[in-house]
Parts: C-alpha cells; sequence; structure tokens
C-alpha cells in the first residue's frame, strides 16, 4: 500500500511555517523524515504524530475545462468534410478532448462543437485556425 509522503515545502504550507523552521525540525530529530537525495521527505503519520491532527490533503489541482463552438464560414460540403475528417483523425486514442461536427448546408458553415480539457482543446483549435487560414 502506497503511503502519503510530503516535501518539507508542503509540510511547511500546511502548517502555515517557514521552509527553515520546517527542515531545523527534521535536522534537530523533532520530525521524524527520510532524506531521498537531496531532499527530505516527511510521511503522513510522521506529520501527524508531529502535530498530533491527522496531515491535511495537499490542495488538488485545478483543473479547467473548455466547451464551446467554433463556426467555419463560407465552407462547401467537401471541404467541410476535410476538416472533419482532420479533427476526428487528430483525436485517435485516449482523449481529453470531445468533437462534433454539424455542417449546415443552407449557410455553408462547419460547426465544431468542441468540449473536454482547455489545454487540448485549445491546441486543436489552433490546429484548425492554421488549415482553414492555409485554405483562403
Amino acid at each position: 500500500m502506497a503511503q502519503e509522503v510530503y516535501s518539507v515545502e508542503q509540510v511547511a504550507t500546511q502548517l502555515g511555517l517557514h521552509v527553515r523552521t520546517v527542515r531545523n525540525y527534521v535536522r534537530d530529530g523533532r520530525l521524524k523524515a527520510v532524506r531521498i537525495g537531496k531532499q527530505y521527505r516527511i510521511t503522513a503519520a510522521d506529520l501527524a504524530a508531529f502535530t498530533g491532527l491527522p496531515a491535511a490533503a495537499p490542495a488538488a489541482a485545478k483543473k479547467a475545462d473548455l466547451s464551446g463552438v467554433a463556426e467555419i464560414e463560407d465552407v462547401d460540403r467537401a471541404t467541410a468534410d476535410r476538416i472533419a475528417t482532420l479533427v476526428h483523425a487528430s483525436l485517435q486514442g485516449p482523449q481529453s478532448v470531445r468533437v462534433e461536427t454539424i455542417y449546415d448546408k443552407e449557410k455553408s458553415v462547419l460547426k465544431l462543437i468542441v468540449l473536454g480539457d482547455l489545454a487540448a482543446g485549445a491546441d486543436l483549435l489552433r490546429m484548425v485556425a492554421g488549415f482553414v487560414e492555409g485554405l483562403g
């Protein structure tokens, strides 16, 4: 079973202390830690024993998602199909982005509905923009 470990910086943040103070506690033997390379690592159990409280879980990384519609105007059906094929071909393998394509024949507009990871969606939209700019 994996045990949760913290860096000196993480412990300092959790306890509201300066990093040097935590390092001094480790060097003095007041806070048990293991040295890995040049870094100290403190287990959750050792931190709990030191503070007398259960260790707080580290803050979860913030996540940003994308949901949007991109419209590409003045495209014929063949060009819309080429763009849709390019988009779907670029999404092979495990996906963090989902895309639906809709072509409006009367308005000559291709709509891309993009859902998922913000960074991956932005990369996909930049690729589409580059392709569309190359058409014109």
